[in-house]
């Protein structure tokens, strides 16, 4: 059996065929910071209905210097350069479809991209782009955890572009970072705060999801237009599978289509019975994704002060495993970081917490590059099948 690293090297990205992008999606107030004659998205910790959708510059861009990390400028766009897209004019998808065929020469219009709004252009500018090439341009969909404010956010999106777009073994070249307004303290009460918050950006989510699906209908009714065939990826670290599960909440099954690849959850800070139907939330997924991969570690500390001081002794998903998930067997997984070695970051935060295993280790990084590559879960290198569907990564 060849090793799954020969793999890697033979299929390399063919980046200059493709322009990666970043875009923020956030339901953040908006305000304008004083000297600045652009809208921002505020640190404050309140969120609003709606959501807006921004695209990180990141032309020109140079990595700050420590010593530019410690000044007290160092926030906002000084950390990313990024800019709100206009509302659209208009709802639904015909604009998009009408640019699409005047680019293409089928249909004559004065409208061009320009005149596309929030979801319109991402979903114009991501189609395009994951069109353009035969190779893997995957999308991931990421949710951050607990005690981020917006400045964090942004330091989280420059340490996700190095890991996922920047990395040669990642398919990954478009992030789409959801961004709600969790604390930006860790004092444990701010925890039922940010619990709250992320019930409310599940409803900003499961609304992107229904912009997504309206998007396919409308474009794709049109023969002159093919679908990509690119993935779609959803990752959520920590209490951002709370954000996950409101929106799972919410989504009917009857209206529930097939439209992501993989789904990541790391280190999940929700109840270990997610998954049965009397949660009526993970229960769901294996409707929206080919294959669900659980990262956990049972010596992670902040989930284990998570079941002890906020859950009411209730095991936690991402430490714990999930309670019974036999008859999602086939497509749910549980890979066991426990024993892994932390060699990117051994911080005190990092070899203590053991709650930031993606970011961490070089070893669960490859096992998360292999799963969203589609590698059947069997031949993933460096694991041990405990059973049919439980792993755990060796050294």
């Amino acid at each position: 059996m060849a090793d799954n690293s020969v793999f890697f090297c033979i299929l390399e990205k063919v980046t200059n065929l493709i322009i990666m992008a970043v875009y923020i999606l956030s339901n953040r107030k908006i305000v304008r910071h004083k000297g600045e004659s652009v809208d921002s998205f505020s640190n404050e910790e309140y969120s609003i209905p709606n959501f807006r959708i921004a695209k990180c510059d990141f032309e020109g861009y140079k990595e700050p210097t420590a010593p530019a990390k410690k000044k007290k400028d160092y926030k906002n766009r000084n950390i990313i350069n990024y800019k709100l897209f206009s509302e659209p004019e208009k709802q639904g998808y015909e604009e998009v479809l009408e640019v699409l065929l005047s680019e293409k020469g089928i249909k004559k219009s004065s409208l061009t991209a320009n005149n596309l709004g929030g979801t319109q252009r991402m979903f114009y500018e991501l189609y395009k782009n994951m069109s353009s090439t035969k190779d893997r341009s995957d999308v991931l969909i990421f949710i951050h955890g607990y005690a981020y404010d917006f400045d964090d956010e942004l330091k989280a999106i420059l340490d996700l572009k190095k890991l996922f777009i920047d990395h040669p073994e990642s398919p990954v070249e478009h992030i789409l970072f959801v961004s709600w307004p969790a604390s930006s303290s860790i004092v444990p009460l701010t925890y039922f705060d940010d619990k709250a918050a992320s019930i409310n950006s599940g409803t900003s989510l499961l609304r992107l999801f229904y912009f997504y699906t309206q998007f396919l209908k409308d474009i794709f009714s049109n023969r002159d237009l093919i679908p990509c065939n690119q993935r779609i990826h959803i990752m959520t670290h920590s209490l951002g599978n709370r954000v996950l599960q409101s929106m799972l909440y919410s989504l009917k099954k009857e209206n529930i289509l097939r439209v992501i690849d993989q789904v990541i959850l790391l280190n999940a800070d929700v109840t270990y019975k997610v998954f049965e139907d009397s949660e009526d939330s993970f229960n769901k997924l294996p409707l929206l994704a080919n294959r669900i991969s659980i990262y956990l570690n049972r010596q992670d500390v902040i989930l284990g002060l998570s079941q002890f001081t906020k859950n009411i002794l209730t095991p936690r998903l991402g430490k714990n495993g999930p309670s019974d998930i036999e008859r999602f067997k086939d497509i749910v997984s549980v890979i066991d970081c426990t024993f892994v070695k932390d060699d990117l970051l051994n911080s005190f935060k990092f070899e203590v917490g053991k709650h930031w295993g993606y970011l961490s280790s070089s070893q669960v990084q490859r096992d998360i590059f292999q799963n969203l590559y589609g590698i059947d879960r069997t031949l993933i290198t460096n694991r041990t099948m405990d059973n049919e569907n439980v792993f755990t990564i060796i050294s």
